[in-house]
């Protein structure tokens, strides 16, 4: 058996996943309660739970890096997460921040997740793919993903994320524990 399928087999089946979506528009409607379509974020939170994972917590939160850092400091601390995903705020204009206050926070950084994302993007619509800034990366112990808002990126996103994620949230405990 390689290593890296050790890993694999000795990874947990099941993780805590907490589910973030960025968005401003979506953000006020939340917020005024209004009736918000999410398919991005409905679409990790099924695709999770089909694979018997729990989701602990979602929400919607605006393009503002001190937001965002807020909700991830509070969903670490109140609901134990193995894992947060996140979707939108991935773009090129002004107001897209997700991944520089990302990137920030970042104890580590999971390089080859944006790499293979943009490679699997480019397969389905080209060079496109270069717009997109998916990232991922290790805080205080938890895997943190990081999407576009389409809702065809995450479908993408997804499968990869449910493949790795129990081996990386292995190694991101294993590794803060020590701490």
């Amino acid at each position: 058996m390689k290593t890296y399928e050790m890993h694999k087999k000795d990874a947990p089946k099941k993780l805590k996943f907490a589910v973030i979506t960025i968005s401003d528009s979506k953000y006020l409607n939340f917020c005024r309660k209004e009736n918000i379509e999410d398919k991005s974020g409905e679409t990790i939170i099924s695709k999770l739970r089909e694979k018997q994972h729990e989701v602990v917590f979602y929400t919607v939160v605006p393009d503002q890096p001190e937001m965002i850092c807020g909700i991830i400091e509070y969903v670490i601390d109140r609901f134990s997460p193995d894992v947060i995903v996140t979707t939108g705020g991935t773009g090129v204009s002004y107001y897209d921040v997700t991944i520089e206050t990302l990137k920030n926070l970042f104890d580590k950084e999971i390089d080859g997740f944006g790499e293979l994302f943009r490679k699997l993007s480019f397969e389905q619509i080209g060079t496109s793919a270069l717009l997109s800034r998916a990232t991922a990366g290790v805080y205080c112990g938890v895997v943190i993903f990081s999407l576009p808002g389409s809702p065809q990126a995450v479908e993408m996103g997804i499968k990869i994320i449910l493949e790795e994620a129990p081996h990386i949230a292995k190694h991101a405990r294993e590794g803060y524990a020590n701490l």
